[in-house]
C-alpha cells in the first residue's frame, strides 16, 4: 500500500468568515491561524499551502482580558540608535484597529515563503462590511450543489 501525498492542483482552499465582536484577540487569532495553515483539513500537508481564506470582520469590537488593553505595546526598532518605536494598543486600535489582529494572527504562522502564502489568505476588516461576499455564497451554493448531488 502506498502513502498517498496531496498535491497542490487537488486543494480547493474555502472561505470562513470570523466575527471579532466580543471575543478574546488572542484565541480567535489561534482560530485564524488553524485555518489559515490548513491544520482543520484532512488533507493537511506541512509542506504545502493547505489552509483556506479567512476574513476576519469587526475587528474594532475585538477584547483583552485584564489591563492588557492599557498595558499592551507594539514595539519595532530600525535598528538605529534612538530607533525604537513603541505604540500602545489603543492608538493602535485608534488609528488602524485592524493591525493588532494582523499582528497577533502573524505571530502565530510560520515564519518563512509558506507563512507568507498564509498570511495573503487573511483578510481583516475594522466594520461588519467586506466585499467577499461573492466568494462566501459562490462556496455556500457549491455546498448544497455537492450535498444534492450525494443525495440523490
Amino acid at each position: 500500500m502506498k502513502t498517498y501525498s496531496v498535491k497542490a492542483s487537488e486543494l480547493k482552499p474555502q472561505w470562513h468568515v470570523l466575527d471579532a465582536e466580543d471575543q478574546t484577540l488572542g484565541r480567535l487569532a489561534v482560530q485564524a491561524a488553524k485555518l489559515l495553515k490548513g491544520k482543520h483539513n484532512p488533507l493537511y500537508a506541512p509542506h504545502l499551502n493547505t489552509g483556506d481564506f479567512v476574513v476576519i470582520v469587526n475587528a474594532e469590537k475585538v477584547r483583552l482580558t485584564g489591563r492588557k488593553r492599557d498595558q499592551k505595546e507594539y514595539i519595532r526598532h530600525s535598528g538605529y540608535p534612538g530607533g525604537m518605536r513603541v505604540v500602545s494598543f489603543q492608538e493602535m486600535m485608534a488609528k488602524h484597529p485592524t493591525r493588532a489582529m494582523e499582528y497577533a494572527v502573524r505571530g502565530m504562522l510560520p515564519g518563512n515563503r509558506l507563512g507568507e502564502d498564509m498570511f495573503r489568505r487573511l483578510k481583516v476588516y475594522a466594520g461588519p462590511v467586506h466585499p467577499h461576499a461573492a466568494q462566501i455564497k459562490e462556496r455556500a451554493q457549491g455546498d448544497t450543489a455537492q450535498q444534492a448531488a450525494e443525495e440523490a
